[in-house]
């Protein structure tokens, strides 16, 4: 074990600034450590089912919580699959797993199931874990629990440095993870990621029982690893960067057709569909609507094109244009809920002014409380609940009401008294 690793064993929670600062204002400040190498070393890619066995006895003997992170090939590949995998844990030291060479994990993970994993911002990982296998029971995560703790930066690397004292190797997250073999020094940055995850961890608890958090941060963690994967995205073209521009119902059909058409393209290439063509291009192609091929090597991003790609966009842009008035798409999306907020001044003056005044009690809890507002109560709820309010404005009342659009206990308890204020009129 190394003398920054022998520190991290002992030490207790510190700042280098930007920190939440202890009872008397004050706050540590030491020089932080650079982490270089795993204290083990960088371990072999496990790659073969001999090796997976090994490792799943190695984590099932284990003890103590498991840090778990996983690296996405995310810009360059379609999707958003896992292409390394990285764990440890006390007396099972790290793992560095090959998904594409073992894609099915959930041996290691039923292995590992009833334990508490600790991610770090375990929503970005999960999906893709899920996809190969793992699906945790109990998770702790440490970015959620910076955000609750009233850390101002909650990046992985600063949270090791600003909580524990070390500086990680940056440089490496947002490489191609799908080249294979993978460089040592990307495999050292991967281990690294986990190597003081549970260090970060029991700290932070630490800090948040500190600040009478830790039940609060408890029920996040639990709603995060009870949550169903998320419905598919309805309309995922309405998202192209640039959309704003685009206003007749005939360029809508022309940004529907050459979203679809790339995204076929990026499947079947298991590339990011951003390297088939750019939203920028696809926007350009629907404000124009070009008539032929020729006019569309004239629009910014199809100049390079060659022929043969030229003309299959121009067959999307044609589907396009030959579309009946019925078939084009409406101009938004059915909107479930309230209507922008920016329309409630017309619509209906007296939820305008509910919403003011419950934004305004919101944000001076989630000051005072040293959290971010979203993390507090989300703001689809406030909207909501300001929107249609119960018909009684008492505290059972608007508490179901929060309930019922999904917070959590702790969230109705905390804002449950300023939103009753607000509702009546009146700003807590």
């Amino acid at each position: 074990m190394t003398d920054a690793h022998e520190t991290a064993a002992d030490r207790s929670l510190r700042t280098t600034g930007g920190a939440p600062p202890d009872d008397a204002g004050s706050s540590v400040s030491q020089a932080p450590t650079p982490l270089l190498e795993p204290r083990e070393g960088i371990p072999p890619v496990i790659a073969d089912a001999a090796a997976l066995a090994e490792v799943t006895a190695a984590f099932a003997a284990g003890h103590g919580p498991v840090a778990v992170d996983a690296e996405r090939a995310s810009g360059y590949r379609y999707g958003q699959r896992a292409y390394l995998v990285q764990l440890r844990r006390e007396g099972a030291g790290t793992a560095l797993i090959d998904p594409v060479a073992c894609p099915d994990l959930s041996g290691l993970g039923a292995a590992i199931a009833d334990t508490e994993w600790v991610l770090h911002a375990a929503t970005q990982d999960l999906p893709c874990l899920r996809e190969i296998g793992m699906v945790p029971t109990r998770i702790f995560d440490t970015e959620l629990a910076g955000r609750l703790a009233g850390f101002p930066r909650v990046g992985l690397g600063a949270m090791v440095e600003n909580v524990l004292g070390f500086v990680l190797e940056k440089g490496h997250s947002a490489v191609d993870w799908s080249t294979r073999p993978l460089p040592e020094p990307w495999l050292r940055y991967a281990a690294l990621d986990v190597e003081l995850l549970v260090d970060l961890r029991d700290a932070l608890e630490k800090e948040l029982d500190r600040q009478g958090k830790l039940e609060w941060a408890r029920q996040e963690f639990d709603a995060i690893a009870s949550a169903p994967p998320p419905e598919p995205r309805k309309d995922p073209w309405r998202r192209t960067s640039g959309m704003h521009k685009v206003r007749r119902r005939r360029q809508l059909a022309v940004v529907r057709e050459l979203w679809q058409t790339r995204d076929r393209i990026a499947q079947r290439r298991d590339v990011s569909p951003g390297k088939v063509l750019g939203d920028a291009a696809i926007v350009e192609a629907a404000l124009a609507l070009p008539p032929n091929a020729h006019a569309l090597a004239a629009l910014n991003g199809f100049g390079r094109v060659n022929r043969r790609q030229l003309e299959q966009w121009q067959v999307a842009v044609d589907r396009a244009r030959g579309l009946s008035e019925s078939q084009l798409p409406q101009p938004g999306q059915p909107v479930t809920g309230p209507p922008p907020p920016r329309a409630w001044a017309d619509k209906d003056p007296a939820a305008a002014a509910r919403l003011t005044a419950a934004r305004a009690a919101v944000s001076a809890l989630a000051e005072r409380l040293n959290m971010p507002q979203e993390n507090l109560i989300t703001p689809d709820t406030v909207r909501r609940v300001c929107w249609e309010p119960p018909a009684t404005l008492d505290e059972e009342s608007v508490g179901a009401a929060l309930a019922g659009h999904g917070a959590r206990p702790w969230q109705v308890e905390q804002v449950t008294p300023v939103l009753v204020t607000a509702l009546a009129g009146g700003v807590s």
